[in-house]
C-alpha cells in the first residue's frame, strides 16, 4: 500500500505498510468507538445512577464533567495503540507527528478537565474553609478556582507551541517566565500586598470588627473588610471609610483594641490630674477618695489605681489608672464621663477652685487594653 500525507507543508510519503496492520490498526479504531460507546452507556450510567441518590450535587457535576473528555481519550487510546502497530512501517517525519498530536491533544483534554473543573474544587474548598477558624482561607479560596483554569490554559500553550511552532518547552517556559519577571517588577507593589496580607492573617495583627489606633490616623478605626491588597477601614468619629493598602498596615505602628491578653473584657482609661498649691496631706487624701470610685462606679474594674506621680513646677501631678469591664466603646466613654464627674465632685469637697488663678487641669488620655468585638452600637 502507498500512501502520501501532506502536513504542515510537509510532503510525506508511507510506503508499502503490510495490509494486515492497516487492518488491525482500523480494528483498533472501531473496537475504541464501540468501547467509547459502552462506557457512556454502561459505565456512565451507572455512575450517574449512584450520584443521583447522594444528597450533594457536587458528584452529578463532576460526572458531567468527565463524561465527554473521557470518551474523548478513548478515542485517543485506540489512535495511539494503532499509531504503536504502524510504528515500524512508518517514517520517523510520521511518528514524530503522530506523537505530538496524540500528546497535544491528550494535554487538552486534561487541561479542559482541570478548566471545567476548577469551579467544582472551589466549592469543596469553600465548603471545608466554613469549617476552620482562620479567615485566611476565605480569603484565598475564590482565587484557587481562577489558577487553576489558568494554569490549564497556560500549559495548553506551551505544549502547542511545542508540537506547531517546533519550540522546544524549554525555551518557552524561558519566554514565560522572562515575562514573569517583567510584569513582576511592574507590578512588584501589588504583589508585595497579597504577601502583606498573608502576614496579616498569619500573624493575627488584626481581624474583621477590630478597633485600631493606626499611624497617621488620628481617630480610631474599625476593620470593616480586609481584602487580597487593601484594609477597609471605618473612622468611628466621622462614619466615613478609609481604604489603606495592605503594605501600609504592616508598615506603621497598629494599636488593636481587640486584642488582650487577658481573658476579660477591658478597655482602660489613663487621666493625668494636676493641681496647683496643695499640700501633701490634701494630696493624700483627694488620692485615698478617688481610690474608692470602683465601689461607686458600675463597671470599673477593681483593678484601678490612682497615685501621687510627680511635682511640676507648682502642681502635685497625680496619675489615675482605671480600666471598664466592657467590649463596648459607648459604655466605655459613660465610664470615663462619671469618673471625671466624680474627680469635679471631690475637688468641691476640698474647696479647690476651678476657675481660680491656679487652676486645676484634667488631661485624659486613653489606653486600649482591650476593644469591642462588635462596636455596632456607636
Amino acid at each position: 500500500m502507498i500512501l502520501s500525507i501532506t502536513w504542515l507543508n510537509l510532503d510525506i510519503s508511507v510506503d508499502d505498510i503490510p495490509s494486515f496492520k492497516v487492518a488491525l490498526a482500523i480494528v483498533i479504531i472501531t473496537l475504541a468507538q464501540i468501547l467509547r460507546k459502552l462506557f457512556s452507556a454502561i459505565i456512565i450510567k451507572y455512575l450517574e445512577k449512584a450520584t443521583s441518590q447522594t444528597e450533594t450535587e457536587l458528584d452529578d457535576e463532576l460526572i458531567a464533567i468527565l463524561k465527554q473528555p473521557l470518551n474523548w481519550l478513548i478515542v485517543i487510546g485506540g489512535i495511539w495503540i494503532a499509531k504503536l502497530i504502524l510504528v515500524g512501517e512508518l517514517n520517523p517525519n510520521v511518528n514524530q507527528a503522530g506523537d505530538n498530536l496524540i500528546n497535544l491533544s491528550s494535554t487538552a483534554i486534561v487541561a479542559w478537565i482541570i478548566f471545567r473543573a476548577s469551579p467544582l474544587l472551589g466549592k469543596v474548598l469553600k465548603n471545608l474553609a466554613l469549617e476552620t477558624e482562620t479567615e485566611l482561607d476565605d480569603l484565598i479560596v475564590p482565587y484557587i478556582p481562577k489558577l487553576f483554569q489558568t494554569l490549564a490554559i497556560a500549559i495548553v500553550v506551551l505544549k502547542a507551541g511545542e508540537v506547531l511552532l517546533g519550540a522546544s518547552a524549554g525555551a518557552l517556559i524561558g519566554l514565560v517566565g522572562g515575562t514573569g519577571i517583567t510584569l513582576g517588577l511592574l507590578l512588584k507593589d501589588i504583589v508585595y500586598d497579597w504577601f502583606c496580607t498573608l502576614i496579616i492573617f498569619s500573624d493575627s495583627i488584626y481581624r474583621i470588627d477590630d478597633v485600631l489606633k493606626v499611624q497617621g490616623i488620628d481617630k480610631l478605626v474599625q476593620v470593616r473588610n480586609i481584602g487580597i491588597r487593601s484594609t477597609t477601614l471605618c473612622n468611628l468619629s466621622q462614619n466615613t471609610l478609609i481604604r489603606l493598602p495592605n503594605s501600609k498596615m504592616i508598615g506603621g505602628i497598629i494599636e488593636n483594641w481587640s486584642q488582650n491578653p487577658d481573658a476579660e473584657d477591658l478597655l482602660g482609661i489613663d487621666i493625668t490630674l494636676q493641681i496647683d498649691d496643695i499640700s501633701a496631706v490634701q494630696t493624700d487624701r483627694i488620692c485615698k477618695t478617688i481610690s474608692t470610685f470602683p465601689q461607686e462606679i458600675d463597671d470599673l474594674s477593681d483593678r484601678f489605681m490612682v497615685w501621687f506621680s510627680s511635682i511640676n513646677q507648682n502642681a502635685r501631678v497625680n496619675k489615675i489608672q482605671a480600666f471598664a469591664q466592657t467590649n463596648n466603646l459607648k459604655t466605655h466613654r459613660t465610664i470615663w464621663h462619671k469618673i471625671n464627674l466624680r474627680i469635679l465632685k471631690v475637688m468641691e469637697q476640698e474647696e479647690i477652685e476651678l476657675f481660680s488663678s491656679t487652676p486645676i487641669a484634667i488631661l485624659p488620655t486613653v489606653e486600649a487594653i482591650k476593644t469591642p468585638a462588635d462596636i455596632s452600637s456607636n
